[in-house]
């Protein structure tokens, strides 16, 4: 079956409610031949409307997170962990804090807003801004964890002001500590609320001895004062700003109109200047109905917003968004208790409570169980053990898409080509040293079908992996050949894909040194990315052969990539973790291979048959045994609780048949079979230097026992 091309970019900048709904909707029904690119800072994205709660105590942080790791995936899209800064919208382009330039076809924007206030003397240095909630949750938790009496400034007093100052007294209060805020106001607190909602919020204030200053701007923010315009200072160990929304400088920039620095969008939730580009949420203006900055229009424009997209990469129809002139208002009041109000009525109370809770819990919950997708079925008149093989588990990307070592041995034992004298085969590497006169090279080749939706991340990963048995001979990288299959797209997205790759690719080996010399590239099924790569022999190679009783084992890297990269293709991994898989398998292992160099008796890299089967190749190779003490081997993040989830990588199985040895039967032994991408060095060399190598790791000792030995 041919597979679809992809002929659209849509790129979706920022993780905001808007586009946290629409990537989920957009999983239940995919527009084939659409690559779909999904922006945002970090792993997570906060519901703001449980912030109150979780200040409170009531939740806790994860509570409140939206996982776009997990969404990204389930929606079919990549993710890239980066800030958008610019819009160029003749190139089509968005342009990221890192320098990257990502192309579309359709851009939407859902970027929020941010409480933090530039022009206010000391409060980028002494002041943290509600919003964005990451860095303030932070704050807000190592405040917790403090001790003793504490005072608050909260800037701005609206609803927001008033829900964080209430909150916050709540909260000390719980932790025993004594607290006094202060709401500081320019205007009057709360002169936006119906008078029967400021009623009820002022008495809340009251009863938790909110001091409220009004009617005077502040000059400055100290140490631990807020200086008022008028030369009184009021107390702060913590000055949080509520005040106003403030828009993401950039997009102002971006040349598109804008009013008062928040995107114009009409009622197609499209820019009036740019019909290809998208936005919702506070940080957009709507032009043919003004509304002020609230959750609830965020969520009500996501299904417009969705299908708008999907109109415009069809060419049906678009909708038009009509927000709600009246809409439930639910604030926090610091306790288990609620205020609601709506068309000027209001009640408050325990009940109220629990109504916001079981309102924001079901939102919430929308991206907490991502309903399980249909497996994939085989085609009618399809041959016989077809069904049963589409059944099975997913084929993994990276390393757990290799070939057992069972599969390789007895093909690998009878290819062996012409006999050349200059030419040495490393006997259980997968490298070859070349001789050339007086001088030796190592070639080595490698590649990765594709682990992640992102060409650029398979990239950087593909290039540590390739490079891991140069470094594992104890050579020094040199060049490399690229060879790159491209998913089947149409021809004007081809370039801009392989830039992608080969821009990433060249991260890394330029940092090593690593010349690109050239490469192959074809189309196919799907991404794959590889690299030949030479390095130069200053020394005899290190082996698999030299490793003697008594050495120390040593790791460089923590292991678990395939149960983790196994999980996120599940939706079962946390993005936080899934982060932290990421970043280890982009991280090259040069400079911890040239500390060990001089010392190694034997060295391998880790890849696809694991931690067990790489060590068992150098106890066979060597004529020794080893013990493993479990404990001491580092992990991933994610990979133990995963592992005792029993999530396996497809390859596990056939590693763990692979290796005859007494292994106990528990969640960590079994990482040891788990093959692992772009993994670390896995060293033998003199016990007494073993603890001398920054970023290696003792996991246990050569014996003169045969066999491998896990304690």
């Amino acid at each position: 079956m041919n597979p679809i091309p992809i002929v659209k970019e849509l790129v979706f900048a920022g993780g905001g409610h808007t586009h946290a709904l629409v990537l989920r909707k957009w999983a239940m029904k995919p527009v084939p031949g659409v690559r779909v690119t999904v922006i945002n800072p970090g792993a997570t994205a906060p519901y703001s409307g449980m912030l109150p709660g979780h200040l409170a105590g009531h939740y806790a942080r994860e509570d409140l997170d939206i996982d776009l790791v997990r969404l990204a995936r389930f929606a079919g899209a990549r993710l890239l962990i980066d800030r958008a800064v610019a819009i160029d919208a003749g190139a089509k382009v968005v342009r990221l804090a890192s320098g990257r330039a990502v192309p579309y076809d359709i851009m939407s924007l859902d970027v929020g807003i941010t409480s933090e206030m530039p022009s206010l003397p000391g409060f980028a240095e002494r002041g943290i801004a509600a919003k964005p909630l990451g860095k303030f949750a932070d704050i807000w938790a190592a405040t917790c964890a403090g001790e003793g009496a504490i005072t608050i400034a909260v800037i701005g007093g609206g609803v927001a002001g008033c829900e964080v100052a209430m909150a916050a007294v709540h909260r000390m209060r719980v932790l025993g500590r004594e607290v006094s805020v202060s709401v500081i106001d320019r205007g009057e607190v709360l002169s936006s609320v119906v008078p029967s909602a400021r009623k009820t919020l002022l008495a809340a204030l009251a009863d938790h001895d909110v001091r409220l200053v009004e009617g005077t701007a502040i000059a400055s923010v100290e140490d631990a004062a807020v200086v008022l315009e008028d030369g009184r200072r009021i107390a702060s160990d913590l000055t949080i700003g509520t005040a106003g929304a403030t828009p993401q400088p950039w997009v102002a920039e971006s040349g598109l109109p804008c009013k008062d620095g928040f995107l114009e969008v009409d009622e197609y939730l499209r820019s009036p200047a740019d019909p290809t580009i998208y936005g919702a949420g506070d940080c957009v203006h709507l032009v043919h109905d003004p509304r002020p900055k609230a959750g609830v229009y965020a969520v009500r424009a996501a299904p417009v917003l969705a299908h708008n997209i999907r109109a415009d990469l069809l060419g049906l129809q678009r909708k038009a968004f009509h927000p709600q002139k009246d809409f439930l208002k639910l604030v926090s009041l610091g306790g288990q208790v609620a205020l609601a109000e709506k068309s000027g009525f209001a009640l408050s109370g325990p009940v109220m409570w629990k109504l916001k809770n079981r309102i924001d819990q079901k939102f919430m919950d929308k991206f907490r169980h991502l309903p399980d997708m249909p497996v994939p079925t085989a085609p009618r008149g399809a041959a016989k053990g077809v069904a049963a093989e589409m059944a099975g588990p997913a084929l993994c990307g990276g390393c757990g898409a290799k070939l057992a070592s069972g599969a390789l041995s007895g093909v690998l034992a009878q290819a062996h080509g012409a006999s050349r004298d200059d030419v040495s085969a490393v006997a259980g590497d997968d490298a070859a040293v070349l001789h050339m006169g007086g001088a030796r090279q190592v070639i080595s080749t490698d590649h990765l079908r594709g682990f992640a939706l992102d060409p650029a991340l398979v990239a950087k990963a593909a290039a540590v992996h390739a490079l891991g048995d140069i470094w594992a001979m104890g050579a020094a990288p040199q060049a490399a050949l690229a060879q790159v299959i491209l998913p089947r797209m149409a021809a004007r997205l081809q370039g801009k894909w392989l830039d992608e790759v080969m821009q990433a690719a060249g991260e890394i080996f330029a940092a090593e040194g690593v010349a690109i010399v050239g490469g192959h590239s074809s189309g196919g099924t799907e991404l794959t990315v590889g690299f030949t790569v030479t390095g130069l022999l200053q020394r005899d190679p290190i082996t698999l052969e030299g490793a003697k009783p008594g050495d120390a084992l040593v790791l460089t890297k923590p292991i678990g990539t395939g149960v983790v990269l196994a999980a996120e293709m599940q939706t079962k991994a946390h993005g936080e973790d899934v982060l932290a898989c990421w970043k280890a398998m982009t991280r090259p292992s040069g400079e911890v291979a040239r500390a060990l160099a001089p010392l190694a008796h034997a060295m391998t890299d880790v890849t696809g048959f694991g931690l067990a089967g790489h060590l068992g190749n150098i106890c066979a190779a060597s004529s020794v045994g080893a013990d493993i003490v479990l404990d001491a081997v580092p992990l991933l993040a994610g990979a133990h609780p995963l592992a005792a989830q029993g999530i396996r990588s497809s390859l596990w199985a056939q590693n763990r048949a692979s290796i005859l040895c007494e292994v106990p039967d528990t969640p960590l032994a079994d990482l040891m079979f788990d093959p692992q991408t772009a993994g670390g060095l896995l060293a033998a060399m003199p016990a007494k230097q073993a603890d001398a190598i920054p970023g290696a790791i003792r996991i246990g000792e050569i014996t003169d026992r045969p066999g491998l030995r896990f304690s």
